[in-house]
């Protein structure tokens, strides 16, 4: 079991996750939007024409790449099941509670019979950091004697560098997308977090996922 597990870790590119960025292995940094959607086919023609256009500037106005992902997933109806169950044991009117009775299973046999599903639309916005110079940097003190960063030190410096070149891809993915009447919001930690275990555990979608908070 052990050896399957360290196995299945080996294929995960993740690094590690911090401030809602995603580090992969290969030292890459990677944000995540989450972009609202957009009902193309109730716009009038000229309109359609429009947001054609803005989304084709977008696209050549970058010189980076991007990925948009569309992730599909059943629609998981259980939470509003149980909020109608405890309605229907708060109901003292024996006509309300046939009725809600009745409500409950018609949503029920509804869901079962229809493939209900909800997409979520993300855009995966990437930055490749320069590799390291091999050479040893150092801090002049005020004596004229160096001191050596430690790897810490480097890391978090790289990192935040990094950052500071992702966030704005970022802003420019988020301006380009707003002139085609597209909202993103980038996803968090947790958020970010989530949608990788739903991806890489597909058969436990519907068990609560353990956070760990730090």
């Amino acid at each position: 079991m052990a050896t399957q597990t360290q196995a299945t870790q080996e294929l995960v590119p993740v690094r590690e996750v911090r401030d809602g960025i995603i580090t992969l292995k290969d030292g890459t940094l990677v944000a995540i939007l989450m972009a609202s959607s957009l009902n193309f086919a109730l716009k009038s023609e000229p309109e359609q024409e429009a947001t054609l256009l803005q989304f084709q500037n977008f696209l050549n106005s970058l010189d980076f790449s991007i990925q948009f992902f569309i992730q599909s997933r059943k629609l998981d109806i259980r939470p509003y099941i149980a909020l109608l169950e405890g309605r229907l044991g708060e109901q003292r009117d024996d006509l309300m509670k046939i009725q809600v009775r009745e409500y409950i299973e018609f949503i029920k046999s509804f869901t079962e019979s229809a493939n209900i599903m909800t997409k979520n639309f993300f855009v995966v916005v990437p930055y490749q950091p320069a590799p390291l110079a091999p050479v040893t940097n150092t801090i002049t003190s005020f004596f004229g004697k160096g001191e050596k960063k430690n790897a810490a030190q480097e890391r978090s410096i790289s990192f935040e560098e990094s950052r500071s070149q992702l966030e704005q891809r970022v802003a420019v993915v988020e301006q380009g997308l707003i002139r085609t009447g597209v909202r993103t919001i980038q996803l968090g930690t947790e958020e970010a977090i989530e949608l990788f275990y739903k991806m890489f555990n597909p058969g436990e979608l519907e068990r609560p996922i353990p956070f760990e908070k730090k």
